[in-house]
């Protein structure tokens, strides 16, 4: 999956798609050429893509920047948990007919993106399951006017560029079927009263405790007195732990046989997960999805030259770095409560440090922009190639976690 050579001759992104219980129900991976003129093998893309995303696994949509590309890939017989994304202007091209109406035959799930300028062939239309109209565009329409013409309201469309949750939450009141983008860019604005009234939660309250002490490496039967006061968070943990994701030969039956098999700085690395997956707010979901990939993107970002340590660090940096909005609380106050190592709070409370060109790394590849790709990359002296392989292991993970 790892070795293939298109995976240094592009830049990839991903983002996921939340429907409207605030659920990802697919990733979107975009595929940048860093070369337009170099020849991509789409039989490699799908090759990379499948080992992320097997036949009986999670659903993928492909955002392919590169039109040779794309025919190749139209022409290809994708499993069909394979999603593609198909530009207006390609699906208006009587070339592509035939290709289409082959994949939609065969049960591939098609998307068209954008408003097509002229009316579609009459046989393709039925191919597209969903249209992804950008925010943006929706916002130039006036309220009132006439619905445009093309195909976006004759079938369920998708609504891309949602960056926040008021962007959500609009697209949604619009009648989107799902939205397409990161909303974790609102600003850390809530009173003091509000971010203590959150922190108080007892779920909350008993997670950072326990944290502490595992980091003070407490006795066993302290943490365990502790852990007592909350049955579901104990119940989750364990859950976590016995993941195909964590690795484990046997199952873990208990808090004291975990702390034993995994020792203290492993047994962290989870409570951070179960803190950032802690909140019973809907639209903070899309926020701990994003929290937790960029946990496994970091540590898998220094893989091969970090020490464990390191890796350590890295992925608490990563889980840790939206917790600012989960709490509505600045990371300058927030991480006086949760102890972390002082290169994580240095890249996090004060965007500095050892850590912090990682991050932008990561949010360069959220951002699913080649410009902001290959400037962070170049900061970090990583290739695209590494960086590619790391986002797809760290993927990978992430799938072995849900």
């Amino acid at each position: 999956m790892l070795d293939v050579g298109i995976l240094g001759q592009v830049a990839l992104g991903y983002s996921p798609f939340i429907d409207r219980n605030r659920t990802v129900i697919a990733t979107r991976l975009t595929v940048f050429p860093l070369h337009p003129e170099v020849k991509l093998d789409a039989a490699q893309l799908l090759h990379a893509v499948g080992g992320v995303w097997p036949a009986n696994g999670g659903r993928v949509s492909l955002n392919v920047a590169s039109e040779s590309l794309l025919q190749d890939l139209l022409r290809t017989n994708p499993s069909t948990n394979l999603m593609i994304e198909v530009p207006a202007f390609m699906a208006s091209d009587p070339v592509n007919v035939a290709a289409i109406e082959t994949l939609h035959r065969n049960g591939s799930t098609l998307l068209i993106k954008g408003r097509p300028l002229k009316p579609l062939p009459r046989e393709v239309l039925p191919c597209f399951k969903y249209s992804i109209i950008d925010l943006a565009d929706d916002r130039r329409v006036d309220v009132g006017s006439p619905v445009p013409a093309g195909i976006t309201r004759s079938i369920p469309h998708v609504q891309a560029g949602v960056r926040s949750v008021e962007d959500m939450q609009t697209s949604f009141h619009r009648g989107a079927h799902a939205v397409l983008g990161w909303p974790i860019d609102d600003p850390v604005t809530a009173p003091a009263e509000k971010s203590t009234k959150t922190a108080s939660q007892p779920d909350l309250r008993v997670m950072m405790e326990l944290i502490h002490r595992v980091d003070q490496e407490e006795p066993i039967e302290k943490l365990e007195a502790t852990l007592k006061r909350d049955p579901a968070l104990a119940f989750k943990l364990m859950r976590y732990i016995n993941s195909p994701g964590f690795g484990m030969q046997v199952e873990l039956s208990s808090f004291r046989h975990a702390i034993m098999m995994l020792g203290y700085k492993r047994l962290k690395r989870w409570l951070a997960l179960l803190l950032v997956t802690a909140s019973k707010d809907i639209n903070l979901k899309p926020l701990m999805f994003a929290a937790v990939r960029r946990g496994l993107l970091m540590e898998e970002l220094v893989r091969s030259d970090g020490s464990e340590e390191m890796r350590g660090e890295m992925f608490i940096c990563g889980v840790f770095s939206l917790l600012d909005r989960m709490f509505q609380q600045p990371f300058s106050e927030l991480l006086a409560n949760i102890p972390v190592p002082e290169r994580v709070h240095q890249a996090l409370a004060d965007n500095s440090g050892p850590y912090q060109p990682y991050v932008e790394v990561v949010r360069a590849i959220e951002s699913e922009s080649l410009f902001d790709f290959r400037e962070a990359s170049e900061r970090l002296m990583l290739s695209v190639s590494e960086i590619n392989r790391a986002q797809l292991r760290a993927l990978t993970a992430a799938a072995q976690l849900e």
